[in-house]
């Protein structure tokens, strides 16, 4: 794997690009500051890996709490809030949601919560979900390149499925702690 950076002299903790093996296309890593999303979520604890069997069952509820409140929904993706454990390995807390345009009161395992706002590492992954921790490589291995840490939090907007697994979307964030 090669590593280039593509920010501007003096600009090295803004973007960053990781050249990944396949399909050869640059993933960049830029720092943005963001405000909270807030989202209709189901809380699970999940063990390292099992994201991909926790997901579908949770957020199954959160649709359905959803279609039953007019207006809470408009346009908003799928979100999934992870709440990073302090030792390596262990459980993690995933808030599996959908963005929505008010908070609301808690119904069954629904409830609202919302996305930090501040600075945050942020890239685009392209491609099947199954790749997608190339993107959360990317993201590690700008933090240690820059000399900035995670601040405990991670989440994945969702965009639009498209037909070719190749051509989905999905924006992976990890909030940043202390100062650049």
């Amino acid at each position: 794997m090669s590593i280039a950076s593509s920010a501007p002299t003096g600009a090295a903790d803004r973007a960053f690009t990781i050249l990944v093996y396949d399909p050869g296309m640059p993933v960049s890593v830029n720092v943005q500051t963001v405000h909270p999303r807030k989202l209709a979520a189901v809380r699970r604890e999940v063990a390292p890996g099992a994201v991909g069997s926790a997901w579908g069952p949770a957020l199954g509820k959160v649709w359905e709490f959803i279609r039953s409140q007019p207006g809470l929904w408009t346009d908003g993706h799928n979100i999934f809030l992870y709440h990073h454990p302090k030792q390596p390995g262990a459980p993690i807390l995933c808030d599996f949601g959908v963005e929505v345009t008010r908070t609301f009161e808690t119904a069954g395992e629904v409830h609202a919560t919302e996305t930090p706002g501040g600075e945050v590492a942020v890239t685009v992954h392209r491609g099947p979900y199954n790749r997608m921790s190339e993107a959360h490589n990317a993201i590690a291995q700008w933090m240690a390149a820059n000399r900035r840490e995670s601040a405990g939090h991670s989440w994945e907007i969702y965009g639009d499925p498209t037909p070719d697994p190749a051509d989905t979307e999905t924006t992976v964030v990890y909030l940043l702690s202390g100062p650049s």
